[in-house]
């Protein structure tokens, strides 16, 4: 089984990309926010989190950004009625974290809303995950952001930097840093370039 791949984003389609390592290219279904950070990054490098599913008719491959998306990935499709394709289109419908909020306050309604998924799916959602994302919630939770630090995170969104890699930056942020010196320092790191 494919756990993880890296490689060069080499074709982007309408819910898949095609990564390209060692002169393969691996198609790979993805959720709409990755695709559009894969529009941006195209040519680049992308390390990515694999779940692969086999069938008697099909190997498929499905990639994520981080391993907590991943294991979120796999904890949607204990759920009664939703495999692969719809567990990518129940992500692609709000972050994790939100989706995680919503199952663990139960609110079917709120995951009714997302793409695909009627009043009796998302009941069972809640139903049979409710108390059981804790771990993945655990391994992802970070440091409480300050004011400032929300400000700097999104300043660099603004500016057209993958929330993802902002996010990532932001941990390194000193607790002291002015938003400017943090918009500063972002710029820098999130373009390899020395303002």
């Amino acid at each position: 089984m494919i756990g993880f791949l890296e490689g060069l984003i080499f074709d982007v389609t309408e819910d898949s990309l095609i990564l390209k390592t060692n002169g393969i290219g691996y198609e790979i279904s993805v959720t709409k926010q990755t695709l559009s950070d894969a529009h941006v990054l195209m040519g680049q490098n992308m390390p990515m989190w694999i779940y692969s599913h086999v069938r008697e008719d099909a190997f498929q491959l499905f990639g994520f950004l981080t391993k907590p998306e991943k294991e979120f990935f796999t904890q949607l499709l204990k759920v009664n009625g939703i495999g692969p394709k719809s567990a990518l289109t129940v992500m692609s419908g709000a972050s994790v974290s939100q989706i995680q909020q919503w199952i663990e306050a139960g609110d079917a309604k709120a995951l009714s809303a997302l793409p695909k998924i009627g009043k009796k799916t998302a009941e069972q959602i809640v139903l049979t995950l409710k108390g059981k994302l804790v771990l993945i919630e655990d391994k992802t939770k970070a440091p409480k952001k300050s004011e400032t630090h929300r400000q700097i995170s999104s300043a660099l969104v603004n500016l057209g930097f993958k929330s993802q890699l902002v996010e990532e930056f932001i941990l390194t942020v000193d607790h002291k840093a002015t938003i400017e010196d943090g918009v500063r320092l972002g710029l820098q790191k999130l373009t390899g370039n020395n303002l």
